[in-house]
């Protein structure tokens, strides 16, 4: 009686920390909105720092959390398995709702950005084992990452200047509050996230040690899609209002910061320890990411239609499939 006590007190806490990381995400994103509005800073400005870093903080304090405790499955399954399910299912599922036309820049810039940073994640597992080597992110390689961020954040930064002009700051609502709410807002995101972020890890290794399966379906599978609803709801919200830039956008610039940002800083911290099998689930992020770049070329030019979203979610059936085989 009282292991069943623990289990369900142990898988309660994992599912209140999935919704603790997303709550807190919004409430520390709309706080420090505030703040920022209040003092002055541009709509835009807003949007490409504290929104896009906030949207990646579930991921983030996961990935961190569980590079600490040396649980290498748990923070590099999160990464690879959010950007696996937000390329296959949520554009899969948003291409489903309504054909998704590509902006240029995102065909020819982002896209390939966010295949450049898979492409690394794979060098450097192949590396490895061509090495010899223990299969680790080390942290001369997560400051190579994080480099690449830099570059990439550099690129963002002289985009949206070139087109300030172009965008108002009616494309982004920045909802305004007293000090003392916008501060309180912040506080309770970050106990939010810090505790959300720790049950997730502890609950991850729980339910993988009492079901006898690896901590690396488990994150990849249950942990990666939970950190990944805010990019599902907001991509399929804005796939149904018509606007498509932010669906894909949203997507493809979450994946740039996962890999690049989150490995980036949590190999920093603590170099992460990866699977054996770790090669495979990184060729097959390379593969998904290939797959969208090659998307843009075949039908309708810059544009996913319906039948490839068909295919995209028929694929991660096929990897759900494949990593429940292998357990």
């Amino acid at each position: 009686m009282h292991c069943y006590n623990v289990r369900m007190v142990m898988y309660a806490l994992f599912v209140l920390g999935i919704f603790f990381l997303i709550k807190g995400a919004d409430y520390l994103i709309d706080g420090a909105s505030s703040i920022a509005k209040k003092l002055g800073v541009p709509t835009l400005v807003i949007g490409l720092t504290i929104v896009a870093f906030g949207t990646s903080t579930p991921e983030l304090i996961v990935s961190v959390m569980a590079a600490i405790r040396q649980v290498g499955d748990v923070a590099f399954g999160n990464v690879v398995g959010s950007n696996i399910a937000n390329i296959l299912l949520i554009l899969g599922v948003s291409a489903i709702i309504g054909n998704l036309k590509v902006q240029y820049s995102t065909t020819w810039k982002e896209i390939p950005f966010s295949l450049l940073a898979a492409v690394a994640l794979l060098v450097f597992s192949v590396a490895h084992k061509i090495d010899g080597l223990e299969q680790v992110i080390y942290r001369f390689e997560g400051m190579i990452l994080l480099l690449f961020f830099l570059i990439f954040m550099y690129y963002v930064i002289e985009m949206a200047h070139r087109n300030k002009g172009h965008m108002e700051d009616k494309d982004m609502k920045v909802k305004l509050h007293s000090p003392i709410i916008s501060w309180s807002m912040i506080l309770v995101g970050l106990i939010g996230l810090y505790f959300g972020g720790r049950w997730v890890v502890e609950g991850a290794t729980f339910i993988a040690q009492q079901w006898g399966l690896s901590q690396l379906l488990i994150s990849s599978t249950v942990v990666a899609i939970g950190t990944s609803l805010p990019e599902l709801v907001t991509s399929i919200v804005a796939t149904r209002k018509g606007d498509v830039d932010l669906a894909i956008g949203n997507v493809v610039g979450s994946n740039i910061f996962n890999i690049l940002w989150i490995l980036g800083v949590s190999a920093l911290i603590y170099p992460i320890q990866l699977p054996n099998s770790a090669i495979v689930d990184v060729f097959f992020l390379f593969v998904a990411t290939a797959l969208l770049f090659a998307s843009m070329f075949m039908g309708k030019r810059h544009e996913l239609e319906r039948w490839q979203g068909i295919i995209f979610v028929t694929s991660y059936i096929v990897y759900l499939t494949f990593l429940i085989w292998r357990g």
